[in-house]
């Protein structure tokens, strides 16, 4: 029986750049899949949470702060802090340990908010 069996032996040169050239097609075709597939389920991720978060049965706003009267702030310091479910002691410590880390003195940083991811 004679049968052709496909090698890089009796390939040739052409041959076998033809054949490499379609593997590396064949894995860029599957990574494009791939991205396809994780772009579109993060979006439909992001589409469920934006309708949670709107259809949140009693969720109302909560009251904003009384405005504060218009001190200048104090020396050193770089403006307000917009916090968001986070107690001032849990910030300051949030403050604290990034300053730490970057090595830098607490009143060189500007933070503008602080927010809890739940």
């Amino acid at each position: 029986m004679n049968t052709l069996a496909l090698t890089a032996a009796n390939l040739g040169i052409g041959g076998s750049g033809i054949a490499a050239v379609l593997g590396y097609a064949v894995v860029f075709f599957g990574l494009v899949l791939l991205m396809c597939v994780v772009i579109l389920m993060g979006k439909a991720m992001a589409g469920t949470n934006k309708k949670a978060e709107v259809k949140a049965p009693g969720s109302a706003p909560a009251p904003a702060a009384p405005a504060a009267p218009a001190a200048p702030p104090a020396p050193g310091s770089a403006g307000e802090v917009k916090l968001f479910d986070v107690p001032d002691k849990e910030a300051a410590m949030i403050m604290a340990i990034v300053a730490d880390k970057m090595g830098k003195p607490l009143n060189e940083l500007r933070f503008k908010s602080i927010k809890e991811v739940k």
